[in-house]
């Protein structure tokens, strides 16, 4: 048998080389070889009689993301990577000159473990002072007030951390009220959750009652929302209230807090024209990312509105999840749907509720267009509520020739519209880098 030692390589360029791969008869071996073949040369010939020159391969290490040296501070920009270390080690200078020091470090290679070990900073530690330190910059840069900046010369690092989602008007805010009422990093924490989950609870009772601008009053509200979690009354519920209304900065949010604390108004019973009058459709935009952040989500399956109104008769009226895993299952197969996070209206529409995608938002009878030019829309409607009773309701329906339109209850019922294909919900604007924009009351029809 042929080994790789054995095999010797052919030197003569008139003898071609033949393989076992390439020769589809045996026989002719015997023809081109300067002897004869053995029974040996009929079996296959492996590979690796015939080494392939080996190619050099690229040692692929993986190297996580490092940001970008900040620039260092001038009495820092001579020293090597010895004299950053034991600037770090000493903690020589302000937390905010040094905290440059420590990417510009791995840049050079050094891993937060290795800079831990030689300077005791931990890792938790070095990208709070990476953070914070970018914080307080843009902080300066949108010149907030000098003495409020003072109080983090020798520290609070730690808190400027907590503020680093929020925008430099924001920032602006929350350090001044963090300052003003000695917030530790816990309660910086609260804060800027407050501050961003603010605008996304536009839905919520009492949300027009506290003023967005005031980080007080996110805060306030965020603690309003917790008390309405707990059986009312209970101890909980009245100690989340009373935290509320201490932190509190503007009247209309001390008043619904005191309203809500004194067990809230007598209810009185709603007249109809009241009632008609307090219809109105919320309307959200999309934040990037808000499905992933939120904690409960539904499936709603979608219809295109520019496609035949048939469609909508077809779509699956349940969709419920089950199991550990909240595995999805629907009645019927379908084609098209949409996660949105569990919005207050959406949290009861397991059964009948449909999604209609409109390509242009001026089909809502919006009293301005100014700002729903060529935008999508998704239009959430529930089809248990399909007969137009509500003059100022809104309603989804086929007019002219059979297409789709969204109208009111009082439009429907001049066009002797008795019933619609449901009733609208909701109406989702689509995810934008700016939605100061959001629709107010004044803006319906």
């Amino acid at each position: 048998m042929l080994s790789s030692t054995s095999l010797k390589p052919i030197t003569n360029p008139k003898i071609p080389f033949f393989s076992s791969f390439s020769i589809q008869n045996p026989s002719l071996l015997s023809f081109h070889l300067p002897f004869s073949p053995s029974k040996a040369l009929l079996k296959p010939i492996s590979a690796t009689l015939i080494p392939s020159t080996p190619q050099p391969q690229q040692q692929q290490l993986y190297q996580p993301f490092r940001p970008p040296p900040s620039p260092l501070p001038p009495k820092f920009r001579s020293l090597d990577a010895q004299g950053r270390l034991d600037v770090l080690a000493n903690r020589n200078g302000l937390w905010f000159e040094y905290a440059p020091l420590i990417p510009s470090l791995y840049q050079e290679g050094f891993s937060p473990p290795s800079i831990e070990e030689i300077t005791g900073i931990t890792g938790v530690e070095q990208n709070t002072l990476i953070v914070a330190s970018q914080v307080r910059e843009s902080l300066i840069q949108s010149k907030t007030d000098e003495d409020v900046m003072s109080f983090f010369d020798t520290g609070g690092a730690e808190l400027l951390y907590e503020i680093r989602l929020l925008s430099a008007s924001q920032r602006a805010e929350a350090v001044r009220y963090i300052v003003e009422n000695g917030l530790d990093a816990k309660g910086a924490q609260d804060l800027a959750r407050a501050m961003k989950d603010f605008p996304r609870r536009k839905m919520d009772k009492g949300w027009k009652s506290f003023e967005y601008g005031l980080p007080g009053d996110c805060l306030s509200f965020m603690y309003y929302r917790l008390s309405r979690e707990h059986r009312n009354p209970s101890e909980q519920g009245t100690a989340a209230l009373m935290q509320a209304l201490q932190v509190a900065e503007s009247e209309s949010a001390k008043k619904e807090v005191s309203q809500e604390l004194e067990g809230g108004e007598d209810e009185k019973p709603e007249k109809d024209d009241d009632l008609e009058y307090r219809v109105r459709v919320p309307v959200v935009r999309m934040q990037f990312g808000e499905v992933a952040e939120a904690t409960s989500v539904v499936v709603l399956p979608v219809c295109m509105a520019e496609e035949d109104t048939k469609e909508i008769l077809e779509v699956p009226l349940e969709c419920r999840s089950g199991g550990d895993f909240g595995v999805v299952e629907a009645e019927k197969g379908w084609k098209r749907w949409v996660v949105l996070p569990s919005w207050e209206p959406l949290a009861g529409l397991r059964h009948g509720g449909v999604v209609v995608a409109f390509s242009d938002a001026r089909v809502i009878p919006w009293k301005s267009n100014r700002w729903y030019k060529e935008e999508a829309i998704l239009v959430v409607t529930d089809r248990n509520r399909k007969e137009v009773e509500v003059d100022a309701a809104f309603y989804l329906a086929k007019v002219d020739g059979g297409r789709l339109k969204v109208d009111t209850g009082s439009a429907l019922k001049e066009m002797g519209v008795k019933e619609s294909l449901g009733t609208v919900v909701l109406v989702v604007r689509p995810p934008k880098e700016e939605s100061d924009d959001q629709l107010s009351d004044e803006d319906w029809e």
